[in-house]
């Protein structure tokens, strides 16, 4: 099966001129090495383009975005003025490879002195050099944007497969019962390659359906994506996988745009890949996607002097940062990944999620345990990141061959909650994007005690969109229509919890067994249940449940048995 990729004409006006230019590179004219730079420009002078004709250069779905959540088409939002791109191309040795609108200029390739030239042009502002070798010319090594270890064959069969506990973790299963999976909602995945997507049977619906809308190469230019590095499959198994008794994933019905922005040839780390991120989004932008998400994170590069320091995490000085900040005042949700340098020196989240209006995601296992390599705040600032944490230990994930496994890195805890996110936001779809990152930041497990480690904690579904719908809730489902026994309320404040049970479990009895979360048995309980009601009310001493963790295990005389966790306030 081959992938189904497009470039509808907006798209066509703001990148494929660029991307043609690729092929161009300076070499007749190079007197050195060939690097590439991001040129700004003082101002959009002379630019045919009007922010009262937004449909020149951005999709009827990108302008109809701005207008549901009142954003006006800012003058940033402009093409560069042609007359300026012209003049940059025209110096010899120069190619252009991408022009940015939000910050105002271009991307080209050249050597120095070809730079001076560039830079001494009227309404050129500035230049920073991205690369220390063009990416045309480097060598194809594979490098990790981050980690993902301990790979496990999978061990259960229910509709969800091995991904069940990550999706009911943060209710992900309630909001697919409540029929939000995503539907009309579109996704742009950041990252750096996506092999074996065309062919997994999970992402399989994307094609029949026609939700994979569209592919682009921020890196090398075009629209092929399957190849080079697995990072990207593996992300986007955790939203867009579909293959029930196998695996779903968490927003399993969006459409879905497959965007390259890191680079991970030749073994280096550039601020170009930032760049790279920057002009992802414009794309993403342009064709009028809800919600990013992007498993990547910068602070460390190959030259020292380009590298970020602590204080940079401040939320507007990194590149990508700032990009992201732009992408969301446009009303994107951007979902980004915290980092996994919790155990190592640095600690700290790293760009772009450090950015203020971005929804920061941290990892924490299938019990709810923060994962020691999941970075954290606070910001150089003082602000708390992340904001929300998910299962980023141990999470089910797709590897290139179709292979369901185990990974860990918040690079997976991220898209679980993007595809959260999506649904939440398709549940309340008259809510701005800074609207449903507070409502998920509010249903967070430790939402009242927020802190650097897990930000608002573990958010929910069902708690954030009776946040958003105090009038008209989300009621718990039917006996006939429960597939799971569900413990309520979630935290439990007192020394008592009820259980509402499916149909098929209804006058059995049932072993309820509590146990902490280092697995030291707290109580143990027969309970009867009756015929004509569905739920039961286990009652505890009022000393045995400090605040924390816990689990109650739940057994029924049939044999079945069921793992329930709830928190302790």
């Amino acid at each position: 099966m081959f992938a189904r990729s497009y470039s509808p004409l907006y798209l066509l006006r703001a990148f494929l001129l660029g991307l043609a230019l690729l092929a161009a590179t300076p070499a007749a004219h190079a007197q050195g090495t060939i690097r590439r730079h991001l040129i700004t420009f003082r101002d959009k002078a002379g630019t045919p383009y009007s922010v009262s004709q937004p449909l020149q250069y951005l999709a009827p779905r990108a302008v109809a975005r701005r207008q549901r959540q009142a954003i006006a088409v800012l003058p940033r939002d402009l093409p560069p003025t042609p007359g300026y791109v012209q003049q940059v191309r025209a110096v010899p040795g120069v190619a252009v490879i991408y022009r940015t609108r939000w910050f105002n200029g271009v991307i080209v390739e050249c050597d120095s002195s070809r730079l001076r030239q560039v830079q001494a042009l009227p309404f050129v502002r500035g230049a920073r050099t991205l690369n220390r070798v063009a990416a045309a010319t480097r060598a194809r090594a594979e490098t990790r944007p981050a980690r993902a270890f301990d790979a496990q064959r999978p061990t259960s069969a229910n509709p969800y497969g091995i991904a069940f506990a990550q999706a009911e973790q943060i209710g992900a299963t309630t909001m697919h019962a409540a029929g939000f999976r995503g539907e009309g909602m579109h996704v742009a995945i950041f990252d750096a390659g996506f092999p074996g997507v065309e062919t997994i049977p999970a992402f399989r619906l994307l094609f029949q359906q026609n939700r994979l809308l569209s592919t682009f190469d921020a890196v090398r230019g075009g629209t092929s994506v399957y190849d080079l590095h697995p990072h990207g499959t593996m992300v986007l198994s955790t939203m867009a996988a579909n293959q029930p008794n196998s695996f779903i994933g968490t927003a399993p019905m969006a459409s879905y745009h497959l965007i390259r922005t890191e680079d991970t040839r030749g073994g280096t780390e550039t601020p170009a890949e930032e760049a790279y991120w920057l002009i992802g989004a414009e794309y993403a932008d342009s064709a009028g996607v809800d919600v990013i998400n992007s498993s990547l994170g910068y602070h460390d590069f190959d030259a020292p002097a380009a590298s970020y320091t602590y204080a940079d995490m401040d939320g507007n000085t990194a590149l990508s940062t700032r990009a992201a900040d732009l992408a969301c005042a446009v009303g994107i949700l951007v979902v980004n990944s915290a980092g996994n340098d919790g155990d190592n020196s640095w600690r700290y989240v790293s760009a772009p999620a450090d950015a203020d209006s971005v929804l920061t995601v941290g990892a924490v296992d299938s019990l709810g345990r923060r994962a020691g390599f999941s970075s954290q705040g606070p910001t150089a600032d003082g602000r708390i990141k992340p904001n929300v944490s998910t299962q980023g230990a141990q999470s089910a994930i797709i590897y290139p061959d179709g292979n369901i496994s185990r990974g860990s890195g918040t690079s997976f805890a991220g898209p679980i909650m993007a595809g959260m996110a999506v649904g939440f936001w398709q549940a309340n779809p008259t809510l701005t994007a800074q609207q449903v990152r507070r409502f998920l930041e509010l249903s967070g497990s430790i939402a009242a005690n927020p802190n650097n480690f897990l930000g608002y904690g573990i958010p929910n579904f069902r708690r954030a969109y009776n946040l958003a719908n105090p009038n008209n809730p989300l009621g718990l489902p039917a006996a006939e229509g429960r597939s799971v026994p569900e413990l309520y309320p979630n935290p439990v404040p007192g020394a008592a919890f009820a259980l509402r049970l499916p149909a098929r479990l209804i006058g059995q009895e049932l072993t309820v067994q509590l146990t902490d979360a280092a697995g030291r048995v707290i109580s143990e309980q027969l309970v009867k249940t009756v015929a004509g009601t569905d739920s039961v009310v286990i009652t505890t001493d009022k000393n045995q449940l400090q605040a924390g963790l816990y689990l109650c295990l739940l057994r029924a005389a049939s044999g079945e048995q069921h793992t329930l966790r709830f928190l302790k306030n």
